[in-house]
């Protein structure tokens, strides 16, 4: 597997804070190469050998915004078991229910944009329902949970030009843990 050149925006970068435009259909040749080039990644980057090899961070998640474009489209890949990948591509998305449940990641939340520790819990439901469309323009819906409820929050939340640092309170890193469920 060859890795594909991709450049992630830092954190640091104002784009990143655009709100990305709806999507038309078809796709052209060159957004259905990026979307593969960034599942290829985040596969590449979830295989310890390859991501020594390549000195690349672990990420299960890419949006559209993280590589400078603004267009409402995420991919996650999602290790079902070991070297096992399911790929999820969302073009459009939109959460039309959550669950009451909140949920958070005990070691905290990452993002492949932010290439520091950050300490504090972000709120996220535990469950989600999103109406989205796939890469050929058919509408789909799919329920996720848990950590993939997490990872497809994160990236909506970046397609309207959210990061999850945003959502930490800083004088209260672990505000309402309390009323949250740990994964």
């Amino acid at each position: 597997m060859k890795l594909p050149e991709i450049e992630i925006l830092d954190e640091k970068d104002k784009r990143l804070r655009q709100i990305s435009k709806e999507v038309t259909f078809p796709l052209d040749k060159e957004d259905k190469k990026k979307i593969h080039d960034m599942l290829t990644y985040l596969k590449m980057s979830q295989i310890e050998e390859t991501r020594e090899k390549y000195n690349l961070r672990a990420g299960m998640g890419l949006s559209y915004v993280q590589i400078g474009i603004p267009k409402r489209i995420f991919v996650i890949v999602d290790e079902v078991e070991e070297n096992v990948f399911e790929n999820y591509v969302l073009i459009n998305p939109k959460i039309i229910s959550n669950s009451e449940e909140l949920i958070y990641v005990g070691e905290g939340e990452g993002c492949l944009s932010i290439n520091r520790e950050v300490e504090g819990i972000v709120p996220r439901y535990a469950r989600i329902t999103v109406e989205a469309f796939d890469m050929e323009g058919n509408a789909f819906t799919i329920r996720v949970r848990e950590d993939l409820s997490i990872a497809f929050q994160h990236e909506i939340d970046h397609l309207n030009g959210i990061l999850f640092i945003d959502k930490i309170d800083p004088k209260n890193p672990y505000k309402n843990a309390e009323n949250m469920r740990e994964i």
